[in-house]
């Protein structure tokens, strides 16, 4: 298996009561890292590329197509995903070039928009045989839903996803993006009231800002997705300036491979211990 789409991986995840980590892909490096992570722990992983990474390197092509070239190679199966895009356009690049998943954030869009926008954004997807994650409520760039203190509440997701037909749905559970400390306490009893409710595998973004134990419990209470970023950018910068520090080289590959390979390490801990 190797390159597949994330509703095929996420299914048996959630009947399982298991779930499946996502993590984003900046450099190829991190692709590469995330590939041997998934051989070694024979899991399946969703490599992410995110907007704000496309705009970073003033294009999505050349990152996707080598991320879709790794993920291929990969004896494990690899979701290969764009997230958190708010164009519309860009999503369409995604699935023209291969991209096997995209998150439509239309978060920011007054709800009737978003549903709509969603909704239509859905059926690019089947068309494209791709899958999709989406959500709703205000998401405020880095805040909005994914502040602590954002909720979802489930009526309003199971509609949602009813009038959209999306493939996975992220929620607001008290996790927030970019956390450089572990240390955000989850609402457990809401997951399983929102797994309860929702139809599709739920999506846990701001995940890296989460300890070992609070994510362990998200995925026992129902969560299927995790989303790490911050947390693994942290490990690679440390191993990296560790090299340079122990070191000093001209020589990129020594350090951005020192990353690498720190990464690679603690995102196959991470597959093993969300897969319980």
């Amino acid at each position: 298996m190797s390159l597949t789409d994330l509703a095929s991986v996420l299914a048996p995840a959630r009947q399982e009561g298991r779930a499946v980590a996502a993590f984003n892909v900046i450099q190829i490096e991190h692709a590469e890292a995330y590939a041997t992570a998934a051989q070694a722990a024979g899991l399946p992983v969703v490599m992410q590329i995110s907007e704000n990474c496309v705009r970073y390197h003033g294009a999505l092509r050349p990152l996707a197509q080598a991320t879709l070239a790794i993920a291929e190679d990969c004896p494990a199966p690899v979701v290969v995903h764009l997230d958190h895009a708010e164009s519309t356009d860009l999503v369409r690049e995604a699935l023209d070039l291969g991209l096997t998943s995209v998150m439509y954030d239309g978060s920011r869009l007054p709800d009737e928009e978003n549903r709509a926008t969603t909704a239509e954004v859905s059926r690019w997807c089947r068309a494209a045989s791709a899958s999709l994650e989406a959500e709703l409520g205000e998401i405020g760039g880095k805040d909005g839903v994914h502040a602590p203190g954002a909720r979802t509440n489930p009526v309003d997701a199971a509609a949602f996803v009813a009038d959209t037909g999306v493939d996975a749905l992220a929620v607001a559970v008290g996790s927030s993006h970019a956390m450089t400390e572990r240390t955000a306490s989850l609402d457990e009893a809401l997951i399983a009231e929102l797994a309860e409710a929702v139809p599709v595998p739920l999506v846990l973004h701001g995940s890296s800002g989460v300890p070992d134990a609070g994510l362990v419990a998200a995925v026992r209470a129902g969560m299927t997705k995790i989303n790490i970023a911050t947390h693994l950018n942290q490990v690679f910068t440390q191993a990296m300036t560790d090299r340079l520090e122990a070191a000093p080289t001209v020589d990129t590959r020594k350090y951005l491979g020192a990353g690498r390979d720190a990464v690679a390490g603690e995102a196959e801990r991470l597959l093993r211990l969300l897969a319980g």
